[in-house]
Order: C-alpha cells, then structure tokens, then sequence
C-alpha cells in the first residue's frame, strides 16, 4: 500500500488548533489513594527515559465545573485546573507546552449534542475569557486527550485576580462528515457564555493527589463529569455490522466492522469503518487520517477513509466500498495519527503508528 502525502490527510482543525486534564480511580492498578491536597504544581512521570505507550498518569485532579449551556444543536461545559505542562502534536511531532507562573487555571471545554450524549470532535473551538463585558484572557486552547475527560478542548489561561468572568465559547462548525439524523446537524458556527467563579471557593477544588501506581503501564478511570459526557467509544459489539477484527496499533485499538446496504451503502456496497480507541478505557480517538486497501485477490478499494460522527457508530473513519465478502482482507494504514493534544500517560503513545491488516 503506497504511502500518502502527510498533508492531505491532515484533519482542518489541527493547523493550528484553538485542547485536558485529571484523575480518580484506575482500571485495577490505583488502589487506596490518599486524600487530596491543594498543590500548585502537579508532579510528573514524564521524563527523558520514563515509559512508553500508555501508562498510569502520575497524579490525580480535582476540578470546579461550570454549565452547561446549550445553543442550537451545540452544548457546552467549563472545567478549571491547576496549570500544567502539556504536550501539543503536529504530524509525528510533540512539542511540550509549559505552564508559567502567570497562568492561573488549566481551563477545559467539553462541546457535545445534548440529546445523544455525543462529543463532537473537530469543532475548531476558541475562547474568550470576559470580566464585566472587557477582554482579560484569549489564549490559544487545543483539542487535547486526558485518562480523566477523554476528549476535549484545554489550554492554561491567565486571570485578573478573584471574581467573577464569562468564558465566550465558539465553534465553526463540525469539520467532518455528519450522517443519518446528525447529516442537518451542527454545521452552523456557534457561540455560547459560560459563566464561573474564581474565588478561594473555587481554588479549593484545584487540587493534586499523587498516585503510587505513576508510570505503571495502564491508565486510571474515566471520571463522573455529572451532566457533562466522556468522550467513550461504544463497545465494538454495540456498533452496527459485522466485526472485521481489532488490532492494537502503538498503544491505539483500531476496531475495523463493515455494514451491508442500509442507510449506509447501496445495493452491492458495504460500509467499511474504523472506531479507533485508547486500550483499557476505550476513549475515541479523533482526528487521525487512515486509508484502507481491499483486495480479493486484486484490488477492490484503494482509498481515505473520512472522519464522520453518526448517532450508531460515533465518532468513526469510513468509506463506502464494494461489498465485502469472506476472505478479502483489508489493510488500514494510518497516514496521520490522533491530531490531539495530550495529558500525561498519553503523550508517549498514539504517535508512531503505522497500520493493520485483517482478513475478513
């Protein structure tokens, strides 16, 4: 399967973006952690020769919420952290992205549709954050990916002190395929305020608990957000179609199932699609670029598979093609990987990937 050119497969919103964040709980390798404390400074497994793939993040977060508030078909939350250090991804590349002393929160937005719970990825999201009606703060936040939130938009911001402030959320839109009863959905662009406290209330929240499982190989659990979604990917037997197989690819499940006709494909066509995931909390894994290659015994389909959000398969990368049938096998090459920001325990993982090949 040739290799193609990086930039086409690009996902819009990464270049650059306008993205993460906590803890609580583990998949059976945090046990007993000790009591929160108020901490400025998170401590930090991520170092030159620390570990590799996936791994338990070093610390645990509490966070003030904020919302929601919903506009239209978009439906937004506010999350506030201590600052810290994150790393941004261009390509292959991670570049980290240090908290300064100026910073006063790690600030997060979650945008999602209200009534299917789903998270919208791909929504070129900005922020301003206002203090009686005159700009304080507009820093650059980024589609980011946290073992706590999953997917969602975070950036450490500075504040003028205690008070009162609107953080004025807006998206351009769903940059990505919309289908079934999401295809007249979220293409307008949307904006939406959100109003929060920044007092000693508040700061109380912001707190650092470390964990004695940091750098085990694992992650911990997805945290209880209460009205506001985790970006999950649906468990591979709770999407429609028949299952092809899942491959682990750097750390990255890679869930590849097909459906016959439908909604979805014409007469002699299948839809193929790819649910790519983290292991061990299956969080989706949005903005990569990904071809497939089918043969039976020559070529059937040699193309991109698009990004497209759909209220049965979520948040998936697919393609119609002709119909599948036993024994084809289908090669999936990730030309791009996830275009997200990371938190620690994912930083190290998701970014070397080349590809899976299943036999049907």
């Amino acid at each position: 399967m040739r290799r193609r050119r990086l930039l086409r497969a690009l996902p819009a919103a990464a270049l650059p973006a306008v993205a993460g964040c906590l803890g609580d709980g583990s998949d059976g390798t945090v046990t007993s952690p000790p009591e929160p404390t108020s901490q400025s400074t998170p401590p930090t497994t991520s170092k030159p020769d620390g570990p590799t793939g996936v791994y338990v993040q070093s610390y645990r977060e509490g966070m003030a919420m904020f919302g929601p508030v919903t506009n239209g078909d978009f439906t937004f939350g506010l999350m506030l952290a201590v600052p810290h250090d994150f790393w941004t991804v261009t390509g292959t590349e991670r570049e980290a992205k240090k908290k300064t002393d100026e910073h006063a929160v790690h600030l997060m937005a979650q945008v999602w549709h209200e009534e299917s719970g789903q998270v919208l990825a791909d929504t070129s999201l900005s922020v301003e954050i206002l203090q009686d009606g005159e700009l304080v703060s507009e820093e650059v936040i980024y589609p980011m990916l946290s073992q706590r939130m999953g997917f969602h938009y975070g950036g450490n911001f500075t504040l003028a002190g205690d008070g009162s402030y609107t953080a004025k959320l807006s998206v351009a839109g769903l940059q990505i395929g919309r289908m079934g009863s999401f295809a007249d959905k979220f293409a307008e662009p949307t904006t939406a305020e959100v109003d929060f406290e920044f007092t000693k209330q508040v700061r109380d929240k912001l707190t650092i608990q470390e964990l004695d499982a940091a750098g085990d190989k694992g992650a911990i659990r997805p945290m209880q957000m209460g009205d506001m979604p985790v970006g999950l990917a649906p468990k591979p037997d709770a999407l429609p179609g028949t299952t092809i197989g899942t491959e682990r690819v750097d750390d990255a499940d890679l869930v590849a199932k097909y459906v016959e006709g439908g909604r979805f494909a014409g007469s002699g066509e299948s839809y193929l699609y790819v649910s790519a995931r983290t292991p061990y909390n299956d969080l989706l894994l949005p903005m990569m670029g990904l071809d497939a290659l089918v043969r039976d015994g020559q070529t059937k389909f040699d193309g991109q598979l698009s990004r497209a959000v759909d209220p049965d398969l979520s948040y998936h990368y697919g393609a119609t093609v002709p119909s599948l049938q036993s024994g084809d096998e289908v090669e999936i090459e990730v030309v791009v990987p996830p275009q997200v920001a990371r938190h620690e325990g994912y930083e190290r993982a998701f970014l070397q990937m080349d590809g899976a090949t299943y036999v049907i």
